[in-house]
């Protein structure tokens, strides 16, 4: 019988426990030298400010003069300032109002847009559009829109035989109209994303539900709606830090105003330190904002752990 070839051995490693731990220093100074500037980038521009602007809110400082320790003192002022209860009012109903109707609204045309429909491909496209338009450019556009005067709104409304309406110049009408101005771009997002979420709704769960006789209420209210509900609480708590920190739709169209009836909480920081030149009295403000964020953040966080991790449930 022909004989066989004799196995092949790899060298012993003489290499020792000080070799490897100078490969693995070399090794980690490698990767750190690739990350680096990354860390320095990140220090830089979001941990450090952190750092400042919250040693800055217990400081009596205008940008100009060195500073003043004050301690809580500029916390105590936000308690009596009636224009930040008036900017906390006004944010907590934007919020209240556009966070649940962006998502309604949203799953609404997706289950619309989910159907086979002609040209469905390009409806969609048109409900996302508004979403990539900056804030900048729609206050712009609809600043021009619902002129008072001059606008195509009040125009079309006199064709109507309706009495001319003041819209953001009205301070019973002007936060109502950001929201209606936010939902017109702010939809698309939640739209998008139900519509890549329904892509995933198990389909047998669908057909056993129609042969048990199901209709389209007990479908969406059984097994679409606890299939999306993952998906729901991630939009809620998207939608509401995006309604909490709005900023550049008020200052392009109402600036705070009329009569402070659409100041939020992100513009009055804003007022406080560029305007008004308090800048630690604004940083106290922030992280008042800061602070609601983080509950909020939480409470969803607690919510989402406690949602079922079933994607449907059979009627």
């Amino acid at each position: 019988m022909p004989r066989l070839p004799a196995p092949l051995t790899l060298p012993p490693d003489h290499s020792g426990p000080r070799t490897l731990r100078r490969r693995r220093r070399r090794e980690a100074a490698t990767a750190w030298a690739f990350v680096s500037p990354a860390v320095l980038v990140i220090l830089g521009l979001s941990v450090l400010p952190v750092v400042w602007s919250l040693l800055l809110s217990f400081q009596a400082n205008d940008l100009v003069t060195p500073s003043r320790w004050v301690g809580l003192d500029n916390y105590r002022a936000l308690r009596q300032d009636p224009d930040f209860h008036q900017a906390v009012k006004n944010t907590a109903v934007y919020t209240v109002l556009y966070v649940p109707l962006s998502i309604a609204v949203g799953l609404a045309l997706a289950l619309v847009l989910n159907r086979r429909i002609r040209f469905v491909g390009l409806y969609r496209t048109l409900f996302f559009v508004p979403f990539v338009i900056s804030a900048t450019a729609q206050g712009v556009l609809f600043s021009f829109i619902l002129d008072p005067e001059f606008g195509a709104a009040n125009s079309v409304l006199h064709r109507l035989g309706i009495s001319p309406q003041g819209f953001l110049t009205d301070p019973s009408q002007a936060l109502l109209v950001l929201v209606a101005i936010t939902l017109w771009s702010g939809t698309g997002l939640c739209t998008v994303i139900y519509l890549a979420a329904l892509q995933d709704v198990q389909q047998s769960l669908v057909e056993a539900a129609r042969l048990d006789g199901a209709g389209r209420l007990q479908l969406l209210r059984h097994v679409t709606l606890p299939a999306l509900t993952p998906v729901s609480v991630f939009l809620l708590l998207w939608q509401t830090i995006q309604a909490l920190q709005v900023f550049d739709l008020v200052y392009v169209t109402t600036k705070g105003g009329p009569l402070g009836s659409t100041t939020v909480i992100v513009y009055f920081i804003w007022e406080q330190a560029f305007k008004e030149f308090t800048a630690g009295y604004g940083a106290a403000a922030a992280y008042v904002l800061a602070l609601a964020l983080f509950v909020v953040a939480a409470l969803l966080r607690v919510v989402r752990g406690r949602t079922p991790r079933t994607e449907a449930a059979a009627p």
